[in-house]
């Protein structure tokens, strides 16, 4: 039997398919189609053979059977230089399929929807991908399409007598790659429906969103990737309004603003980072007053920084903003008059995030590569234990024990260690201080008054040293602040240092078989301490 050229089209995006097929239909092709992608072809005046036609079976089961069949896979994975092959096809009457285009059912767009179970299910195609993943392991013979994008390519190649072995090995990855993030969406869904948190494996669907200039480093190669689905508050769902393009570095740091901006609800705030850490962070009646707050917390490091701000940025801030380099603002929204002022400076990136307080969905994930393998943990949404404000007026519980070395153990629990109970005010400060230490590099330690930030020390390899720079960078401001430290002291050297600088109260997890050293430090020289139980530590 003659072999007809012939190409099989089902998609359930039909974004150009019509005019792709009819640059099939003048190659010399014969279409094959299916259910409603055969009434688009035939509304726009091609000639189709139905999928029946082919398989000698009609469509059933509610359309869940219409290419599973020996006609159609027979057709596409007859290897075309194997005698054999050619010769079982012969004999069976079957024609071969040289052009497979194929997108599968909208499972994702269904979840976005917030279909329910059942819907989602039958949302989960079948006969699609095993379609394209016959022709695209017959790669040699057949040219699959699963992304419109390829139309132009595939035809302009016909047109130049055939669609060349690189782009079918192009194709062949395309699916491969359109498959395995099918199927990652439904294991997914799945996992959540059944609330397991760590699967025996796990895979990721990520969409690229933005190549970029260079990583960390000019010498590094990097890529921005987003997740599928759209995440409140977060930076892929940012709209850029102004600047170039952001950096790998940009994005990171971004990404550590954000999510202390949220700690802060809906009371105006706005937060300034350096390299993933925050280096000034203010909160106030309005943004400009938590502006003023978070920039006189720390003026020089600021510069070159990036700013997180949870309300509208009006004309006024953004004055402010502009007596300095900053490199992006990211707030829910700009003032027509704030946008005219900051788009006079041509480095400034302005980015505009909605929902920039909204919180992360239960069920996230916080991720760390390593070389390989992968760290997964739930993120640290605890802020205190159980969020009980009492832990700063109760006493806390101590228990004594005598040692077999004859030394006396003390071990305190969680509340007012000190003989004196922190002031209202103080509560205020140490809980402010508390929100900020959660998001700084360990080892961290944050002093600071009602509504702002004095002093922030980060990333150091002991503790002394981090509070021995958070007092410094407060300068005079020390006195009077408080401090939050996000893990215990293993000495009393940090309540000496705070002792010297005139800071009044402490908060920390607590913890150590030293804190009876601490303790006592703190009451000679008056200051309330506070545990709280649970630390912070981020790496």
């Amino acid at each position: 039997m003659e072999m007809k050229k012939r190409a099989l089209v089902s998609v359930s995006d039909k974004a150009g398919v019509v005019d792709f097929c009819k640059g099939l239909a003048e190659n010399g092709f014969e279409i094959i189609s299916t259910g409603g992608t055969a009434k688009a072809l035939e509304k726009a005046g091609l000639k189709v053979i139905g999928i029946s036609e082919i398989t000698g079976f009609p469509e059933c089961l509610d359309g869940r059977v219409k290419t599973l069949h020996p006609n159609v896979h027979a057709g596409l994975l007859a290897m075309r230089s194997n005698p054999e092959h050619m010769a079982q096809l012969e004999k069976l009457n079957i024609n071969t399929i040289d052009i497979v285009c194929v997108n599968l059912y909208p499972f994702k767009a269904t979840l976005e929807r917030g279909a329910d179970f059942a819907e989602c299910i039958e949302n989960i195609d079948i006969g699609g991908p095993t379609m394209i993943r016959a022709a695209a392991k017959n790669y040699q013979d057949v040219a699959v399409i699963v992304d419109p994008n390829d139309y132009a390519l595939v035809l302009k190649e016909l047109a130049n007598g055939g669609v060349t072995l690189e782009t079918k090995k192009y194709l062949q990855y395309k699916v491969f790659a359109h498959t395995a993030v099918y199927d990652s969406l439904i294991s997914n869904y799945l996992a959540s429906q059944l609330g397991i948190e760590y699967p025996d494996t796990i895979t990721f669907a990520y969409e690229k969103a933005q190549e970029l200039r260079y990583g960390e480093n000019p010498q590094q190669s990097a890529v921005f990737y987003k997740e599928p689905f759209t995440r409140k508050g977060s930076l892929s769902s940012a709209k850029q309004l102004w600047g170039k393009e952001l950096s790998y570095n940009n994005i990171n740091d971004a990404n550590g603003a954000l999510e202390l901006l949220k700690e802060f609800g809906s009371t105006p705030a706005v937060v300034a980072c350096k390299h993933a850490n925050p280096c000034g962070v203010g909160t106030g009646k309005d943004i400009y007053e938590a502006y003023m707050r978070a920039y006189e917390s720390d003026p020089v490091s600021v510069f070159g920084g990036i700013l997180a701000i949870n309300g509208e940025v009006d004309a006024a801030t953004a004055q402010e903003i502009n007596k300095i380099f900053i490199e992006i603002v990211m707030a829910p929204s700009y003032s027509k008059e704030a946008l005219e002022i900051l788009e006079q400076k041509k480095n400034i990136r302005l980015l505009q995030i909605d929902d920039i307080s909204a919180r992360r969905e239960s069920t996230a994930r916080d991720m760390k590569k390593v070389y390989g393998g992968l760290l997964v943990q739930g993120y640290d949404e605890c802020l205190i234990a159980n969020e009980d404000m009492n832990l700063f007026v109760n006493k806390a519980k101590v228990e004594e024990s005598v040692l077999p070395t004859g030394k006396t153990k003390t071990v305190y629990g969680t509340g007012v260690v000190t003989d004196r109970a922190p002031t209202e005010e103080e509560v205020e400060a140490m809980m402010f201080a508390w929100r900020v230490v959660k998001h700084t590099k360990s080892n961290a330690i944050v002093i600071g008054k009602r509504g702002r930030t004095t002093g922030i020390g980060m990333g150091q390899t002991n503790r002394i040293w981090a509070a021995q720079q958070a007092i410094a960078h407060a300068g005079g401001e020390a006195k009077g602040s408080v401090m939050a430290s996000d893990a215990f002291f293993p000495f009393p050297d940090c309540v000496e240092e705070c002792v010297k600088a005139g800071i009044t109260a402490i908060i920390q997890p607590g913890g150590s078989i030293r804190d009876k050293e601490s303790v006592e430090a703190c009451n000679q020289a008056g200051i309330a301490m506070v545990f709280v139980g649970d630390r912070h530590f981020k790496h």
